[in-house]
């Protein structure tokens, strides 16, 4: 099969490196990772069984390579390419470039045993930093902005930079939670609060993916547990809700189980009980080397689940002007149904 990737990611997991300035080429068995000076060192270290080409025109590079293998035909993911950098590489080459959408995505779809001990790993570093950001806010966290806890979190997660992020961590208070990925603002903590935690680390370059919702007591702090008493009717009942449905759609999930079907599952109890506007998102997403990834578990979903995948599971319920509740874990699909990693 050949093929052509511009997406680090998608690099990265071909042959363990990446930059932001290179070109996959796998051509009859044949691989090359071509990149600048800059990087042509590091890349020489760090990927794996590819031949490393240093250029000055990544482009014309490719091209040289495509015509000497006389290619007929490669595979690209038009989501790669701009349209002017696709005319620049393909125009007036006899090679037949054809577009295969997440081509690098459905090839990864299924994990390997290596790649779910990693993601297992991210998974339980994820959830002790919720624990160290938990005692951070119990500590500190009274009369903070949304601002400066969003800050305090980057810094716990990133472990004095021994890890990146999965994505910025979102970090919302009561109004603020109610949009799905609100922006940190100069909203303040105070006792008795809502607070939505969602964020994750990499490990390896593969990523972890949690959130919580959970109440601040002045007097007892936080925890990021999914037992939680916010002393509210309309919040309890919410929240009793959305883990409910999260509940439900986790015990779905086995090997040849429709991917809309634990989307059906979740979306349709939390309608049932009277909040099916109020739920704005698909109920999942593939977790990799990309925060999104393939499955899908949404509605439009056509994947069926095999043993291997892994996606999140995050029903939420999102009440404008009021409060937003989420509760997200990741699971795998086991032989006989999945395991839920770092509940």
């Amino acid at each position: 099969m050949n093929y052509i990737l511009r997406d680090t990611n998608a690099v990265f997991w071909e042959c363990g490196y990446a930059c932001d300035n290179c070109i996959f080429l796998a051509l009859n068995g044949a691989r090359f990772f071509i990149t600048d000076a800059r990087y042509s060192l590091e890349a020489s270290e760090l990927a794996k069984n590819a031949q490393i080409v240093q250029s000055s025109d990544l482009t014309l590079s490719a091209r040289k390579i495509l015509r000497s293998y006389k290619v007929r035909a490669v595979i690209f993911d038009p989501n790669d390419f701009s349209f002017g950098a696709f005319n620049a590489l393909s125009k007036n080459l006899k090679t037949r470039f054809i577009p295969k959408p997440n081509f690098s995505q459905i090839r990864r779809t299924i994990k390997s045993e290596n790649e779910l001990e990693i993601l297992r790993t991210a998974a339980k570093i994820g959830a002790s930093k919720f624990d160290e950001f938990a005692k951070f806010v119990s500590e500190n966290g009274l009369g903070m902005s949304e601002k400066e806890l969003f800050y305090n979190a980057t810094l716990i997660f990133k472990d004095s930079g021994n890890l990146a992020l999965s994505f910025e961590p979102i970090v919302a208070i009561n109004q603020n939670a109610a949009k799905a990925h609100a922006l940190p603002s100069d909203e303040r903590l105070k006792d008795g609060d809502l607070l939505l935690l969602d964020a994750g680390v990499r490990y390896k370059n593969y990523c972890s993916d949690r959130t919580r919702t959970a109440k601040f007591s002045a007097q007892e702090g936080i925890n990021f547990s999914k037992n939680q008493n916010f002393g509210d009717m309309k919040k309890d009942k919410i929240y009793s809700i959305v883990k409910e449905a999260q509940k439900r759609a986790i015990n779905a999930v086995k090997p040849g189980v429709a991917a809309r079907e634990i989307d059906k599952i979740a979306r349709d109890y939390i309608a049932s009980e009277g909040f099916g506007a109020q739920f704005l998102h698909s109920t999942g997403h593939g977790v990799g080397v990309d925060i999104h990834e393939l499955p899908i578990i949404s509605p439009r979903s056509k994947a069926i689940l095999e043993e291997g995948m892994i996606f999140s599971i995050e029903p939420g319920i999102y009440l404008q002007g009021e409060f937003g509740v989420r509760i997200e874990d990741t699971v795998i699909v086991t032989k006989n149904g999945c395991e839920v990693m770092s509940e």
